[in-house]
């Protein structure tokens, strides 16, 4: 327990004493001079390993672990039903772009284009049936890896969607999906 007493402690090791200004001067003439041989001015090579690491490992895509994440649960309920939207052309695909890898999001995409052809050919309705999220189920198999089971109600239909997300630059992506 601290009594709020600020206690000081002296210095165990004192410091060198200072040199004049002209003689510091001298003493570092004298350095670099020895160094380069010359009175010239030299500048030195900054202490960079451009092999450490590539750019992609820099500047790419960063893991998140996953204390540094939303809860998973709500969040795969509420990108499955985005995606089930995109799907079934209520939502345009880019909205889920940055939640989504550029496999998944190809997937997506793709999907959407073919219902948005269907329905402009009348061969599919343009009445929309509200989509509602029934059930979640999330396990995490590794830290900063969730994978979610989500049990949706389309209409009459109840459908099932499997998500995996993956923690990248501070946030869930989905790395995979499968609608049965």
């Amino acid at each position: 327990m601290s009594s709020g007493v600020l206690h000081v402690v002296p210095r165990t090791v004192p410091l060198p004493p200072a040199l004049p200004l002209d003689e510091a001067l001298r003493v570092a003439r004298l350095q670099r001079e020895a160094l380069t041989g010359s009175n010239g001015y030299i500048q030195d090579a900054l202490a960079v390993d451009f092999a450490a690491a590539s750019d992609e490992q820099v500047f790419g895509p960063q893991r998140t672990v996953s204390a540094d994440l939303p809860e998973p649960t709500r969040w795969s309920g509420q990108i499955a039903l985005a995606m089930l939207e995109v799907m079934t052309g209520s939502r345009p695909a880019t909205q889920v772009l940055r939640w989504t890898t550029p496999e998944v999001y190809a997937v997506l995409a793709r999907r959407s284009a073919r219902v948005g052809r269907r329905v402009a050919e009348g061969r599919a309705p343009r009445g929309r049936q509200r989509l509602v999220v029934v059930r979640v189920r999330v396990c995490e198999p590794a830290d900063g890896v969730a994978e979610a089971a989500v049990i949706v109600r389309h209409g009459p239909r109840v459908r099932a969607v499997a998500l995996r997300l993956v923690g990248q630059d501070g946030k869930w992506k989905v790395s995979a999906l499968q609608v049965g």
